[in-house]
């Protein structure tokens, strides 16, 4: 970061020198940056954004981190970020460190926000700024980045497993938090899931007189990450995995078709696809998509998703080209609403329903004999219950891009899914 400092700063002296004679600016411009780092003005404002980890002690109350919390009242809240150890960005409000130089404490819930397939960390920008300035004492967002670009072709297995050390080196870094969610889209979903599966711990702490007078529906199921689990959000996340009819939706349902894909689909995206097309068999075992419904010896992915307050799958109605409404939903077809029964917010243009979400145990649900693959992973997720809530932007000229415009994934291109993010941090537990 530092080099391309010095290098824009090389380039700005060759643009707007007056001497012909000078052979090299690098000099003048290194002198330059060094002036720049030493002024105490640089130092109070906009050096902090990128050498955060020379981030100075905190100041005394005369200081300028106080005048920023007093200037702050009253007005939306300036964005701070740092790229945080093991990779990935935190980002968090400006007010609530000038907060902590005054003896305050630092937010205590930790926002994970997974990418999904071919993203990276930016995919989460619009979503992670709002965060912030709406939540500015409460939360500190961290973007990951472990699982970008082409690494997304891995495997949902060694995706979650980086996804997991990098949650614990921000909780490692970041002491005082206390409670972690996740917000993940796409593919993230199941990164995530596996992730949390690997970071859950059981509850074994011995029951204080306290707790002993709370609802047994509020003690805690366990832990991730060592932290207190709050909300599980996904966002067209392929729960059910891509075979089957429609789960696809560019392929058309065409049989031909969705039957080549699952061959083929290895050759395109690696392991990854091979995971959402439940055609792996590592070392003989059944797919992992399958065995992560379910409490492994190792890993225990339904107590992972049991232990957080609130699951929520958010799910494209329709022109969704990538992720099938079934799948993102957790649904079988007959249970989708009807869209007739489709009504718009107000508030929310494009939230078309919400289904609160009770357990399932109907074990009625399999009225054939043969054996279905998705109806074992709706069976195993539905164990637990899920919030679900349905989006619709087919009035939007944004519509075709419907998968990343449920997430805001660039806001110029997909700004007409604000409302979507505005719904989840209105319903966020804090």
């Amino acid at each position: 970061m530092i080099a391309a400092g010095v290098a824009s700063m090389g380039r700005a002296a060759t643009t707007t020198t007056t001497n012909p004679t000078t052979q090299s600016r690098w000099p003048r411009a290194v002198t330059r940056l060094r002036l720049a780092l030493r002024s105490p003005a640089a130092a109070a404002s906009g050096s902090k954004h990128w050498i955060g980890c020379f981030r100075p002690a905190p100041e005394p109350a005369s200081s300028p981190a106080v005048a920023v919390l007093k200037e702050a009242k009253g007005k939306r809240p300036e964005v701070e970020k740092e790229p945080a150890r093991g990779g990935g960005e935190d980002v968090w409000s400006a007010q609530a460190e000038a907060e902590v130089a005054q003896g305050g404490g630092f937010p205590e819930h930790l926002v994970v926000m997974v990418n999904g397939l071919v993203g990276s960390a930016d995919d989460w920008k619009f979503a992670a700024e709002q965060f912030v300035r709406r939540m500015p004492e409460k939360v500190i967002v961290h973007r990951s980045q472990c699982n970008s670009a082409t690494q997304t072709f891995d495997g949902v297995d060694l995706m979650g497993e980086r996804l997991a050390n990098e949650v614990l080196s921000v909780v490692e870094q970041r002491r005082g938090v206390k409670k972690i969610s996740f917000v993940a889209h796409s593919l993230g979903g199941l990164v995530a899931r596996y992730a949390i599966g690997r970071l859950y711990e059981p509850n074994n702490r011995n029951i204080s007189s306290s707790e002993k007078s709370r609802d047994e529906s509020e003690r805690l199921e366990g832990f991730i990450a060592g932290l207190e689990p709050m909300n599980f959000i996904t966002f067209a996340s392929p729960h059910l995995g891509s075979s089957g009819n429609k789960q696809l939706p560019f392929l058309c349902g065409l049989p031909f078709l969705e039957r080549r894909a699952s061959e083929t689909a290895h050759l395109i995206v690696g392991r990854t696809g091979k995971h959402l097309f439940l055609t792996d068999n590592d070392d003989g075992r059944r797919p992992l998509l399958l065995r992560m419904v379910d409490d492994c010896d190792d890993i225990k992915f339904r107590s992972g998703l049991r232990s957080f307050k609130r699951r929520v799958a958010y799910a494209n109605a329709n022109f969704d080209h990538m992720v099938g409404w079934r799948t993102s939903s957790i649904r079988r077809q007959h249970e989708l609403p009807k869209h007739r029964l489709l009504v718009r917010d107000e508030k929310y243009p494009h939230i078309v329903h919400v289904d609160k979400g009770v357990t399932n145990n109907n074990e009625t649900e399999a009225r054939s004999d043969l054996y279905d693959p998705e109806e074992e992973m709706i069976r195993g997720l539905t164990q637990v219950p899920w919030e679900r809530v349905d989006v619709s932007f087919q009035k939007s000229t944004q519509r075709l891009v419907a998968h990343n415009t449920i997430q805001v994934k660039s806001y110029w291109l997909n700004s007409d899914g604000a409302d979507v993010i505005n719904h989840m941090m209105d319903n966020f537990l804090v």
